[in-house]
């Protein structure tokens, strides 16, 4: 007998199917657009409709964003099961089984708390930038079975760029090779003292719009649509380059990894002549970091961050809670090993010097009966942003007015997520982890420097000591 064609109601892609089999607990899919990271993640959700108390949802930051999601859902789900009843008040799908999909959002910034006391199995972020990591955390937290049988993980999309840019390529990008499982591990004490150890693991599945040939197929302009936009929108959304974004507030920013190419800021350590001037910069954190970096100006004025001391946890922007004597403490402790017979000039904020407390409760204060000493920078925000503008750009040779050691992680990791406010639109974003770029602003605005020329020329190769 003839077998009875089944009807398909959506089938992967090569990559989306990569992204569907994934064993790990999270994985993120994308990087360009039009890799069908959508279409993927709401069929992913199909995965344990079988099963009556499966729960899952799928989030987008605005209800406006979710009715795309919807519309796609209907196209997935109702060729699949012909018997499952979308209700569009509670935006959930229930399957003949019982169990239910729900699509959700969250646009206000303590939206996430309506998902208190609520479980889901499943939890998929389309757009996963849009997020913030807190919010991406506290459902961590509502992710948890309700039965026996369920399988508890989380999927989600995103292109660079957005709010959330900084944390996201944290997690995922900056923390393992593309398509290679991170493994982690978080000991433990119970109430009986019982030490346990528990695992989780991530991965990243990067994507492009040539992973999506029926894409191509119904729309062979797209490609010339992505083509067309700016050279940053351009790198992040066709390249899924995650160092280029849209909103990115120094684009001149670049970490060129061939030590013979020009046009890099990121350089290779090496030894600081005695002659040069040193630099000690100070952006004072407690609930946050705090930023203190070393900088070093040679004959012609270029500026060096050879070494930092930042104050953060495992968690991005959390401060280690260090008090301003501990600081100073380690700052002399590092500059007596490292730097001893060197005189620092040290710049820090001004808002150190705050008597609100009373000049004993100062921060500057604290530090300097620690023998450890400011002046008052030059807080302007705007001039001082325009001088790392003017200090990033590369002249005809290839040469910007300031290099990175390559040892400075978090400055390298920070600076270049740094995104554009949306309320005062010539600043950035300072609900972002800017402390380096505070530090960085207060010592370019001691040494200002007028604008340069921007070439697009790659010279002669440059030795920092020639």
């Amino acid at each position: 007998m003839k077998k009875k064609e089944i009807p398909v109601a959506w089938k992967p892609q090569k990559r989306q199917a990569e992204f569907l089999a994934r064993p790990e607990y999270e994985a993120l899919y994308g990087g360009a657009a039009g890799g069908g990271k959508s279409e993927a993640l709401v069929a992913e959700a199909l995965r344990q409709v079988h099963i009556p108390h499966y729960k899952a949802i799928i989030f987008r930051k605005t209800y406006p964003q979710l009715r795309e999601l919807i519309q796609k859902s209907h196209r997935i789900y109702q060729p699949a099961f012909p018997d499952a009843v979308y209700h569009s008040t509670d935006h959930c799908w229930i399957f003949p089984s019982g169990a239910r999909i729900y699509f959700g959002s969250m646009p206000n910034q303590d939206s996430y708390e309506n998902y208190q006391g609520l479980s889901f199995a499943f939890i998929g972020f389309d757009e996963l930038t849009h997020f913030t990591e807190d919010e991406y955390l506290y459902l961590i937290g509502r992710n948890r079975a309700d039965g026996a049988g369920l399988r508890v993980y989380i999927r989600s999309t995103a292109n660079p760029g957005g709010r959330g840019h900084a944390w996201v390529k944290e997690r995922f990008i900056t923390a393992m090779p593309p398509n290679t499982p991170y493994h982690y591990e978080v000991e433990l004490v119970g109430e009986n003292g019982i030490r346990q150890t528990v695992k989780r693991s991530r991965i990243f599945i990067p994507s492009s719009v040539w992973d999506n040939q029926i894409l191509l197929e119904n729309d062979p302009n797209y490609l010339a649509n992505l083509a067309m936009q700016t050279e940053a929108k351009r790198r992040a959304l066709l390249y899924g380059d995650w160092n280029s974004f849209d909103g990115q507030a120094f684009i001149e920013w670049k970490n060129n990894p061939n030590p013979k190419q020009q046009y890099t800021h990121v350089i290779e350590p090496f030894e600081i002549p005695a002659h040069w001037k040193r630099y000690r910069s100070f952006d004072f954190g407690y609930a946050k970091p705090f930023a203190v970096q070393w900088w070093a100006q040679d004959p012609d004025g270029v500026l060096y961050l050879y070494r930092q001391f930042y104050g953060c946890t495992d968690s991005p922007n959390t401060g280690i809670r260090m008090e301003p004597r501990q600081i100073a403490r380690k700052i002399r402790e590092i500059e007596d090993e490292y730097e001893k017979g060197t005189h620092i000039t040290g710049i820090a904020d001004p808002s150190i010097w705050d008597e609100s407390r009373g000049i004993d409760g100062t921060v500057i204060y604290m530090m300097e009966r620690e023998g450890i000493y400011f002046e008052k920078a030059d807080n302007q925000r705007i001039p001082g942003k325009m001088q790392v503008h003017y200090r990033m750009a590369f002249d005809e040779n290839g040469r910007p007015m300031m290099y990175v050691f390559k040892t400075c992680k978090h400055f390298i990791r920070t600076i270049p997520s740094l995104v554009y406010s949306n309320v005062n639109v010539e600043d950035i974003d300072t609900t972002q982890e800017d402390h380096d770029y505070d530090a960085m602003r207060y010592l370019f605005m001691a040494n200002p420097i007028p604008p340069r020329r921007h070439e697009a020329q790659h010279k002669q190769e440059w030795n920092p000591l020639s």
